[in-house]
């Protein structure tokens, strides 16, 4: 059985904030939902979308996509705790995650990290003041052959050094300022939709 999105947007047990956002995606919320038996199996999915419409994946945005499947919100927020792709707080419009486990270490993960840092001028963790990067270490992004690397919202950029790591940004701030949204949540669920 297909989930109704519109019937789910008018209930009054939501709240003002998850009708903008089932407004905002119900094609591809739709589009998700009719991809798994159980609505529940689609909570991942929904979690991205959300967190693209919030910019983060606030309490608010866990508490509605609890609401369109049907879950306790505590289902959700243990799900976000988990997944490094889920940001419990603001982000900037690229997240760059930098894989800092014992293989990466050992192939500079950790100077690399520092250089980052340095170039973009935040602390790990933080963001840049123009809110276009964020830099965070992660544990294993499964590529320690090709460290040191780092996945820039859902892309891998492997085998990186001071010079690629200059490209990248620059590249980056093109694509910014040319419009080009990042890959990531929506642009990235329509991929995996299509592919799927």
């Amino acid at each position: 059985m297909i989930y109704s999105i519109a019937a789910k947007a008018n209930s009054d047990s939501l709240n003002g904030e998850i009708r903008l956002l089932v407004e905002k995606y119900a094609d591809e919320i739709q589009a998700i939902l009719a991809k798994y038996p159980d609505k529940r199996s689609a909570v991942l999915p929904l979690m991205y979308l959300a967190q693209e419409g919030y910019g983060f994946m606030s309490h608010e945005a866990m508490r509605d996509v609890a609401g369109v499947l049907d879950l306790d919100p505590t289902e959700v927020l243990s799900l976000a705790g988990f997944y490094t792709l889920f940001y419990e707080e603001p982000v900037g419009k690229y997240v760059l995650e930098i894989c800092n486990d014992l293989p990466c270490a050992l192939r500079g993960a950790d100077e690399f990290v520092e250089m980052a840092c340095k170039k973009l001028g935040v602390e790990q963790g933080g963001t840049t003041e123009d809110g276009m990067f964020s830099v965070k270490t992660v544990m294993c992004l499964a590529a320690c052959d090709k460290a040191p690397m780092l996945q820039v919202n859902l892309k891998y950029e492997e085998n990186l050094d001071e010079a690629k790591f200059d490209a990248l940004i620059t590249r980056l701030r093109e694509e910014a300022a040319e419009g080009q949204a990042p890959y990531f949540g929506v642009e990235a669920m329509k991929t995996a939709l299509k592919q799927g």
